[in-house]
């Protein structure tokens, strides 16, 4: 018998650093040491984490504004060498392997939107050997930066997925932007870069605390 359609969303959309992704440290980190590599000032823990989630370029805009256009590839290439020396450092949050699969078993199509590169996507996935749990995968690189919808309508497109049949998660105000300029439902996570209570004017269907806790709703309502 085959496995009925999911009650609410077809498409489950996910963020990925501070999301399912155990990153948001190391990311903060990464930016300092590319910073304090070429002389910057160094910006806040606060500050570095708040971009999470956008595209690099962007990123590193906001972390470290007024810097002339033509050093933000070198600041840039800092970041990445510290970041690609550490990634495999990383882990998924406990729980994370369990709620994707709990996900696939009911028939949903499952997505990363992401600030990341593709050559930062590819290696994650391969490192906790995620390889076949995610349908479709869309990259800051390769498609506009959050809050941006593109990113999220590809993938909508992708499967035929309606806005209303379409779920977007993630751990910061750029990911519920993103959602909401797309016209789809956003659900929030506290353990990220971003605090539960910038989430409200957002008006996500739920903040989860842990992963545990969006998996048991996402059982239950999705």
């Amino acid at each position: 018998m085959p496995t009925p359609r999911p009650r609410r969303f077809d498409l489950i959309v996910f963020d990925w650093d501070g999301t399912l992704f155990d990153s948001t440290a190391l990311i903060v980190r990464c930016i300092q040491s590319a910073c304090a590599d070429l002389g910057l000032a160094v910006p806040s823990d606060e500050r570095a984490g708040y971009v999470i989630g956008l595209g690099l370029h962007d990123a590193l805009q906001h972390a470290v504004p007024g810097l002339p256009e033509a050093r933000y590839p070198e600041l840039g290439r800092r970041y990445r060498h510290h970041y690609f020396a550490r990634q495999h450092e990383l882990v998924l949050f406990p729980g994370t392997l369990d709620m994707l699969h709990a996900l696939k078993a009911r028939n949903h199509w499952l997505g990363v939107a992401t600030g990341k590169s593709r050559r930062g996507l590819d290696e994650a996935l391969q490192s906790v050997q995620l390889q076949g749990i995610f349908d479709g995968t869309r990259t800051a690189d390769e498609t506009a930066g959050k809050p941006n919808p593109l990113m999220l309508q590809q993938l909508m497109r992708e499967f035929g997925a309606a806005p209303e049949r379409t779920l977007m998660i993630g751990d910061t105000t750029h990911d519920l932007q993103l959602a909401a300029n797309a016209n789809t439902a956003g659900v929030a996570v506290s353990f990220g870069a971003h605090d539960a209570e910038s989430f409200g004017a957002l008006g996500p269907l739920l903040v989860a605390h842990s992963t545990a806790e969006l998996h048991e709703w996402l059982v239950a309502n999705a």
